[in-house]
C-alpha cells in the first residue's frame, strides 16, 4: 500500500442504533480497520472514526415498540456498537454519538453555513417517506409501490419543512465524481451515481416537524418547530468528530489538508456521493477524496432480515467459536478472516456456518496453523542447536517468492481487494509447505539449517503481512516462531 505524507482520515458509515449490530456492519468496520492498520504500518498519521446515528425515526419507532424511552433504547444499543472495538479487535480512534454536544454544535454550524449561502428555504412537502431508509421517494423510484431497499410501502407525508437547494450543485457534483476529485470505488458504483446525475436533481427536504419526530433530534437553528433530517445531521458526524464547529485546528489538519476516505454500504451511496457532496459544497468545506462502497452479506442466499429471522449477531458468532476452539483471539481473527477472504469487497457475499467452518478448517487449521506447527517443530528438533530466525532467505526462489507476495499484496490493498490479497498470502503458505516437502530438511542435514532458516524467515513475513487482517494471529505466529514453543494456532473444528 502506498504511503501518503499527509494525514489520513477514514470512517465507516454511521449505523442506526434501533437494534444491535449485525454481521453486515461488522464486515464494513473490519474492512475499514484493515485499511487503517495498513496506513499506520507505513508510518502515516491515521484517524479512524465510527459512531452511532441516534436521531433517526427508526430509533423512535423501535423505542415505541419496546415500550421504553428513546434515550434508554439508544444508550443500550450504543453500548453494543462501542463493544465491537474489543470484540473485533479494531484500532478505532474515536466513537461519535449524534446526541453529543460537540456534534450538535457542529451540525448547527453546518446548517448555518448552508443558510448563509441561501441554500435552505421553507416549503410544503407532500410525498413518500421510507423510515427504513430515512429517505424520500418518488413514485417512479418505487418497485411495485414499495421501497426498493426494504420492500415496504412508504408513508405518505404532508407538512411544511425546510429544503436544501441540492439542484444548485448538480454540475459541481457531476464534475467532482467524473474527474475523480471524489473517487468512487468500484467503478460500477461510480457509474451508477453518474447515471443518477443525468436526471435533474430535486431539492431535498432536510427537516421534519417536531410532531412527526416525537420531539427527538436536533432542532433547526432559529426554528424550534422543526428537527433536522437525520441524514443532514448524521453525515455531519464526519466533520464534527474532527472538531468542525469546536476545534478547527484538528478539523483542518485531518479533513481540509488530509486524505479523506469513507467506507460505506451500497444502499447509502447516493447519500454520500450526492447529498453529502452538495451539503459540503454549499458550506464551503472540502469534499471527500474517496468513497469505497461494499456489498451486502446474505445468509443462505437471502438478505439478512429481522422479519425472516436470519440476522447474524457478531457477538454470538465470536462466542460460538470461542466455545468450540477455546480461544477468543483465534475466534475473532477467524471471523475477520472469513469476512475478508470469503466475501467480495465490492459485491454481495453469502454467509453460512458450513462455509465458515469449511474455510476455517482448510485455510486456518490445516493451512497457516499446520505450517506454523511444522516449521516450529523443525526449528527445534535439536535443542542444543536451535535455529534462529534470519533477516533474509538464502534460497533465491524463497527470497523472490516472498518479495513478489509482499509487492502483490500491497498493490491489491491499494485497490481494496482484501480477498485477493489474502489469496496471495496463502500462496506463500502453499509455497512453504511445498518447500518443506521438496527439501525434506529432516533427511538432508547439510541443507537443513538453510532450509529451516528460510522457512522461519518466510513465516515471519507471512505474519507481518497478516497483521492488518488478523492482528492477534500475526503476533502469535511471531511469538511461537521466536520461542520455539508450539501450540495449536487454530484448533480444528
Amino acid at each position: 500500500m502506498e504511503k501518503e505524507n499527509k494525514k489520513f482520515f477514514i470512517t465507516s458509515a454511521l449505523p442506526y442504533v434501533n437494534s444491535v449490530p449485525h454481521l453486515g456492519f461488522a464486515l464494513e468496520i473490519i474492512q475499514a480497520d484493515v485499511i487503517a492498520r495498513c496506513r499506520r504500518a507505513l508510518g502515516q498519521d491515521v484517524f479512524f472514526l465510527t459512531g452511532s446515528d441516534e436521531n433517526s425515526l427508526k430509533n423512535v419507532h423501535a423505542a415505541e415498540k419496546a415500550g421504553i424511552p428513546i434515550r434508554e433504547l439508544v444508550d443500550r444499543n450504543v453500548s453494543k456498537f462501542r463493544a465491537l472495538k474489543g470484540l473485533l479487535d479494531l484500532c478505532l480512534d474515536d466513537f461519535i454519538r449524534t446526541t453529543e454536544e460537540r456534534h450538535i454544535k457542529g451540525v448547527n454550524k453546518l446548517w448555518n453555513e448552508c443558510a448563509k449561502k441561501g441554500d435552505l428555504y421553507l416549503g410544503e412537502y407532500e410525498g413518500l417517506y421510507c423510515v427504513g431508509c430515512e429517505a424520500y421517494y418518488t413514485l417512479e423510484e418505487l418497485e411495485n409501490g414499495c421501497c426498493p431497499e426494504h420492500k415496504t410501502e412508504p408513508e405518505k407525508i404532508k407538512e411544511k419543512n425546510w429544503f436544501f437547494k441540492l439542484s444548485r450543485y448538480q454540475q459541481q457534483i457531476k464534475e467532482a465524481i467524473g474527474s475523480g476529485r471524489t473517487k468512487i470505488i468500484p467503478e460500477a458504483r461510480k457509474n451508477e451515481i453518474l447515471s443518477f446525475l443525468k436526471q435533474d436533481l430535486r431539492d431535498i427536504c432536510v427537516s421534519r416537524s417536531n410532531e412527526r419526530a416525537k420531539n427527538w433530534g436536533i432542532s433547526v437553528p432559529g426554528d424550534q418547530t422543526q428537527k433536522i433530517w437525520c441524514w443532514f445531521d448524521a453525515l455531519g458526524n464526519y466533520i464534527t468528530a474532527l472538531g468542525y464547529g469546536s476545534n478547527e485546528e484538528k478539523f483542518n489538519e485531518y479533513w481540509e489538508k488530509g486524505e479523506v476516505l469513507h467506507v460505506i454500504g451500497k444502499g447509502i451511496s447516493r447519500f454520500h456521493a450526492v447529498y453529502w457532496l452538495g451539503i459540503l459544497l454549499s458550506a464551503g468545506v472540502k469534499i471527500p477524496d474517496k468513497i469505497f462502497v461494499h456489498g451486502y452479506i446474505t445468509v443462505d442466499g437471502q438478505k439478512m432480515s429481522k422479519s425472516i429471522g436470519n440476522v447474524i449477531n457478531p457477538f454470538e458468532l465470536v462466542e460460538k467459536y470461542t466455545q468450540k476452539i477455546g480461544n477468543k483471539g483465534a475466534a475473532t481473527d477467524a471471523v475477520r478472516y472469513f469476512l475478508l477472504r470469503e466475501i467480495s469487497p465490492t459485491e454481495d457475499g453469502d454467509f453460512t456456518y458450513e462455509k465458515f467452518e469449511g474455510r476455517y478448517n482448510s485455510d486456518l487449521a490445516s493451512g497457516i496453523g499446520n505450517l506454523l506447527a511444522r516449521v516450529v517443530t523443525l526449528a527445534n528438533r535439536n535443542p542444543n542447536d536451535k535455529i534462529q530466525m534470519p533477516n533474509q532467505a538464502q534460497n533465491p526462489n524463497a527470497k523472490n517468492t516472498i518479495y513478489e507476495v509482499r509487492d502483490n499484496c500491497g498493490k491489491l490493498l491499494n485497490s481494496f481487494k482484501f480477498n485477493d490479497a489474502l489469496e496471495v498470502i496463502w500462496g506463500a503458505v502453499a509455497f512453504c509447505d511445498k518447500y518443506i516437502n521438496d527439501e525434506k530438511p529432516w533427511e538432508n542435514k547439510e541443507k537443513s539449517k538453510e532450509v529451516i532458516g528460510d522457512l522461519l524467515y518466510a513465516i515471519s513475513q507471512i505474519a507481518d503481512l497478516l497483521r492488518p487482517f488478523m492482528p492477534q494471529t500475526s503476533q502469535r505466529i511471531l511469538d511461537q516462531a521466536a520461542s520455539g514453543k508450539s501450540a495449536p494456532l487454530f484448533p480444528r473444528i
